[in-house]
């Protein structure tokens, strides 16, 4: 792995090379399996293949071979793009989408099964040599197609695939795939005309990527989809329900939404259904200089795993994996406010009864990098002015809103450069802060009866 002080050490990337979406996180005999996009070559986004880690706890993660290499002259050649793994009569299939030299946007929905399924570390993948839909369906004029997500429902296998209209309009295309060698296009699930997806995305997305699907503990369902403008943008979610369309298909009927993810570097989400929960991970970008990531050899990252379901009233419920909490050693660095050095990865939680700063970074100047908690108007701010981006957002502020309330909690994983912070259990922001040789990484909790816990995390530690 790298030595790149900003590279973080206890989430999913390959060791060199480049790294985005995650794809097809699957359970497979005690295993959780995790798949990514990946160039093993360099550190830019060309010659996409399928990247694989397994674990068996969420916490500790052992790289396999690659799993997927676009096929010579197939239709793949130019790469394998972001899918899913879903289990088919007992052989875990991996359904992907497939580019050609010529692609322009519009992908083929091709197949790869596990070679043996016996194998827990599922290690060799053999793709199918013909896609199982070779475009998007006519008559809809569609002009960005890709990124297949299989889910059940009615008793039936379903698939989503994500969609850009010429018009301008973004959707989720929805296919019955109960033989998952015979697809058959059930439909619009869901466009960007819906007056509840208008309302909570805008109008400025012209594709949605990566539709992903994940039912709720009350039996609703959560839709997230990858907001694209021309480039990739935000993502977000709407509550709702899926219901019969009386034509052999579903629809969506959404109720509520917002923005996933507060943060400005965070894309493409995968989930995992598992009985009792979903789970869910996010590619996290690079936002350094060009110049500095060929330097460092490596490009990306992917997030902790986060448990997802929604509140009462719609909105998100989110918090990280408890099986992170494996990775904390046997006494927290921290357990009270105070002026403390801090490691290059930690996991802090801060709860905050009356308005609170939390100093994490600061430079020669003075300017530091924080997080300002303030119970009663419920408001955090994550304030990095000092440490600015090369992005087309900048660095002004982020602000999060949630209920008040008589305290406030903050959990805050930073591994490395990459820093994602939970608030309460409804909000989660992802950004990308690269420490500078002579930045001095401290933490100074400011507030009236703040609680302060942190955990430096041991690599070697199980349970």
């Amino acid at each position: 792995m790298s030595n790149d002080p900003n590279a973080p050490r206890f989430r999913v990337r390959p060791p060199a090379g480049w790294i985005n979406d995650p794809n097809g996180p699957f359970r497979w005999r005690d295993r959780y399996h995790l798949f990514y996009q990946h160039n093993p070559d360099t550190p830019v986004h060309a010659n996409v293949h399928w990247g694989h880690a397994s674990s068996t706890d969420l916490a500790h993660w052992e790289h396999h071979p690659i799993a997927l290499t676009p096929t010579p002259g197939g239709p793949d050649e130019a790469g394998c793009w972001s899918g899913c793994v879903t289990d088919d009569a007992g052989t875990p299939t991996a359904v992907y989408t497939g580019v050609d030299r010529t692609h322009t946007g519009l992908g083929t929905i091709c197949l790869a099964r596990a070679a043996d399924p016996d194998d827990e570390q599922l290690t060799e993948w053999k793709p199918l040599p013909t896609p199982v839909v070779t475009g998007p369906p006519p008559g809809l004029d569609v002009v960005m197609f890709r990124d297949p997500f299989v889910f059940h429902c009615a008793d039936r296998r379903w698939a989503l695939v994500g969609a850009g209209h010429a018009d301008g309009t973004p959707s989720v295309l929805l296919y019955d795939c109960d033989d998952l060698t015979d697809w058959r296009f059930a439909g619009v699930l869901l466009d960007g005309k819906d007056p509840v997806a208008t309302g909570v995305f805008g109008d400025k997305s012209v594709g949605w990527e990566c539709p992903h699907l994940y039912r709720t503990a009350g039996g609703e369902h959560v839709l997230l989809v990858s907001l694209w403008d021309g480039d990739p943008c935000s993502t977000g979610y709407l509550t709702g329900r899926l219901e019969s369309d009386g034509q052999g298909g579903l629809g969506f009927v959404p109720r509520a939404g917002g923005r996933l993810d507060q943060g400005r570097d965070f894309y493409a989400p995968a989930v995992l259904q598992e009985p009792d929960r979903a789970l869910l991970w996010g590619w996290s970008w690079e936002a350094r200089p060009q110049e500095e990531v060929l330097r460092a050899g490596w490009a990306g990252v992917l997030t902790a795993p986060r448990v997802v379901d929604v509140h009462p009233d719609g909105s998100l419920r989110v918090s990280p994996a408890p099986e992170l909490d494996q990775l904390h050693p046997a006494e927290p660095f921290v357990t009270a406010p105070g002026r403390v050095p801090l490691p290059l990865a930690y996991d802090l939680t801060v709860t905050a009864c009356e308005p609170t700063t939390v100093s994490l970074l600061r430079d020669p100047a003075g300017r530091e990098l924080t997080v300002r908690a303030d119970p009663a108007s419920g408001t955090v701010v994550l304030d990095r002015v000092a440490w600015p981006r090369t992005g087309r957002e900048g660095s002004a502020p982020i602000t999060v809103h949630v209920p008040k309330a008589p305290e406030l909690t903050l959990r805050l994983l930073v591994d490395g450069s990459l820093l994602e912070l939970f608030v309460a259990d409804r909000s989660m922001v992802t950004e990308r802060v690269y420490r500078r040789p002579d930045d001095i990484a401290e933490l100074v909790v400011d507030g009236p009866g703040a609680l302060v816990t942190g955990w430096a995390p041991d690599s070697g530690r199980r349970g």
